[in-house]
């Protein structure tokens, strides 16, 4: 069951990578369809991950990537209605809940371990941080959103090699590879 999840959660999270960074540079309609495949597949693998996480007890990264979830609908959105389409409400709700995720998940490692004390809090606090705010600053069209995307692929591929999670580092390093290409397009 295992492999089969670090498959599921791998697979549906690199074709992301792929289809963003391929997306960049490309005409709008083209753009528009390859990104809303980008965002759909990026929810489908939100499961497989936040089982795998609260499999090894990585409460901080497994409530991170169940609350990316408002960001990621938030960019769907956008991908089929036009940059910037969600209403103003949305946007701001969406602001809210990545930056309460963000506090909420400093606060209670801090309340569970009483500081930051092993070095796999320290990653999934970078993947939380790289996560949420990659994800939020890609939804509304940032380019900012890559860079923090990043650093949240360092930290889980770091967090997973350190678990014996060896497929998923694997694959948070060509996902990385993906990522850098798709900030290069997008600066060109």
């Amino acid at each position: 069951m295992d492999l089969t999840l670090q498959l599921w959660a791998g697979v549906f999270y690199l074709t992301n990578k792929i289809l963003f960074s391929l997306a960049e540079g490309k005409s709008a309609e083209l753009k528009r369809t390859m990104k809303t495949a980008g965002w759909v597949v990026y929810l489908l693998g939100v499961p497989a991950w936040v089982i795998l996480l609260v499999g090894k007890h990585n409460w901080i990264a497994a409530s991170i990537e169940a609350g990316g979830i408002p960001a990621m609908l938030l960019g769907l959105y956008n991908a089929l209605y036009g940059h910037n389409a969600a209403k103003w409400f949305y946007n701001h709700l969406v602001s809210f809940l990545t930056y309460a995720f963000i506090v909420f998940g400093i606060s209670y490692s801090f309340y569970e371990f009483g500081g930051i004390k092993t070095l796999s809090q320290g990653f999934e606090l970078a993947v939380m941080v790289g996560f949420l705010l990659g994800g939020y600053f890609l939804a509304r069209g940032n380019l900012k959103g890559w860079l923090f995307f990043m650093l949240m692929n360092l930290s889980m591929g770091s967090l997973m090699l350190l678990q014996g999670k060896t497929l998923l580092a694997v694959q948070q390093m060509i996902s990385l590879v993906f990522v850098v290409y798709g900030f290069v397009s997008a600066l060109s």
